[in-house]
């Protein structure tokens, strides 16, 4: 079972189309395993007659019947379902991408009055029953807040929608309500587990979505903590725990520090803010570098050679072991409607992979991706990660280098066979785009896999040497 019985996972960080580096929204998230467990994962195209049309959820047992017509997805599922789909990260056929979920907090006079459904919708359900019927990152909003007002929920979630022009970030609030809020489009957003929406203006309907009886539900049950009268999100159905102080803000805290290094802030304030401009324009290394983080060039990092032993344990790190993947949804404005989405993905934990860039607007994806099982083998992307990241962990001083380099030259080609099948999809439309881009992925994960099958032999030898019961003659 994962994060709704075993705790809170997962980071997410969502750029606006001016804070991004070419304009596009960009919308990522680690999907983290709770404590002490490990999901497998594979990236796979969901096709419209294989889309379920009754859907049962394993956990809640909920019921729904699906549309008729679907549009074809992409997804990471689990790769063994005995506990549902769990479909995680994906684009549709209309460029419409959905991330969920971010595990996310409230407080007991939230769950007091409007408590969780036992039988309602959650993570397991949420990607199947909304990613292949919306047609814009708002109307994402609308069809998942409908199915929330309907059928409640079990679990706290964030929930990621965005398309070439909006980035929409929805939060659950108790068993049946819900906020929604715009991303600026010049400005990012960190959700590290908590329920991350400050200052909302029900009066803005270009940048705040919620449900009906919202204003009624804060005034009826007394949750509005300001003293000015205005509803900041985060105080009136946040929490305020002790643990976040150690899980989740210095989470925030860091990719803050590295996207806006020019502010002043703890890494244990309750005060960071969920919107923040950058320095500087992001880019997919930089959102990749701070999910990968375990507080670099800080005494919190596990790692490190300056802080003290407490210290390094004191905060959980956003690249943590147990992550399952990362994918990183990107909407590209200078790109034809047919090439325009990319889904970045990574497995395992994050200091010790790299991303590939894959085209959406296919009908299948890389056996090296997909065919994922429960057998662990080095010939597929997800359990090569796991294997050299258990690896490395260990010796991580002695491989940083060789990881650095992999991870260097693997996003460069990554780049360049964007760059590549860009111009070669000019002109191309139909069947004739669609096998290109599929051919460009082809490429991408077979160039990738000779490059993680080359950093796995070099981990190996080093490791091997450094193995405890190691002896030579000249050692006596």
């Amino acid at each position: 079972m994962k994060d709704q019985f075993l705790g809170t996972s997962c980071t997410t960080i969502l750029v606006g189309k001016k804070a991004s580096y070419d304009g596009s929204t960009i919308v990522a998230r680690t999907e983290d395993s709770g404590n002490g467990s490990f999901e497998a994962k594979k990236f796979i195209v969901v096709k419209p007659e294989d889309q379920v049309k009754h859907y049962v959820s394993k956990i809640s047992k909920v019921a729904i019947d699906l549309p008729d017509k679907a549009l074809r997805y992409t997804a990471t599922p689990n790769a063994v379902q005995d506990e549902g789909i769990w479909g995680e990260a994906g684009i549709n056929s209309e460029n419409v991408a959905m991330s969920a979920t971010e595990t996310i907090t409230t407080n007991e006079r939230v769950l007091g009055a409007d408590p969780m459904v036992a039988g309602g919708i959650g993570e397991e359900d949420l990607l199947t029953i909304v990613l292949p019927y919306i047609h814009s990152a708002k109307e994402g909003v609308q069809h998942l807040g409908a199915l929330l007002e309907k059928y409640g929920t079990y679990e706290r979630n964030g929930i990621a929608f965005s398309d070439v022009n909006d980035i929409w970030f929805l939060e659950t609030i108790g068993g049946h309500h819900w906020l929604a809020q715009r991303v600026p489009d010049d400005h990012y957003v960190t959700v590290p587990n908590q329920l991350g929406i400050q200052d909302v203006d029900f009066d803005d309907p270009d940048n705040f979505m919620y449900s009906d009886d919202l204003p009624k539900f804060i005034e009826d049950n007394h949750l509005n903590l300001s003293l000015d009268g205005k509803v900041n999100s985060r105080l009136t159905f946040g929490s305020h725990a002790d643990i976040d102080h150690h899980y989740n803000t210095p989470r925030a805290w860091f990719i803050q520090k590295f996207l806006t290094p020019n502010i002043d802030q703890e890494p244990m304030s309750d005060n960071i803010p969920f919107a923040q401009k950058p320095f500087r324009k992001i880019t997919i290394e930089d959102v990749k570098y701070v999910l990968s983080s375990h507080y670099q060039d800080t005494p919190y990092d596990p790692y490190g050679t300056t802080g003290t032993e407490a210290q390094k344990h004191l905060f959980r790190p956003i690249g943590i072991n147990r992550t399952s993947e990362l994918s990183v949804l990107q909407i590209r404005p200078d790109q034809p409607e047919g090439n325009r989405a990319v889904q970045w993905l990574a497995y395992g934990s994050m200091a010790f992979n790299t991303l590939i860039p894959f085209y959406t607007n296919v009908e299948d994806t890389p056996d090296y991706v997909k065919n994922t099982t429960a057998r662990v083998s080095s010939e597929n992307f997800y359990w090569a990660n796991r294997i050299i990241a258990a690896l490395a962990d260990p010796h991580y001083h002695d491989v940083v280098a060789d990881l650095e380099r992999y991870q260097e030259l693997t996003l460069s080609l990554g780049h360049e066979n964007l760059l590549d099948a860009d111009k070669a999809a000019v002109n191309k439309t139909g069947q004739a785009l669609t096998d290109a881009l599929a051919a460009a992925n082809n490429e991408i994960s077979d160039a990738v896999k000779k490059e993680t099958e080359d950093l796995l032999d070099k981990v190996l030898f080093t490791v091997s040497n450094l193995m405890t019961n190691k002896f030579a003659r000249s050692d006596n």
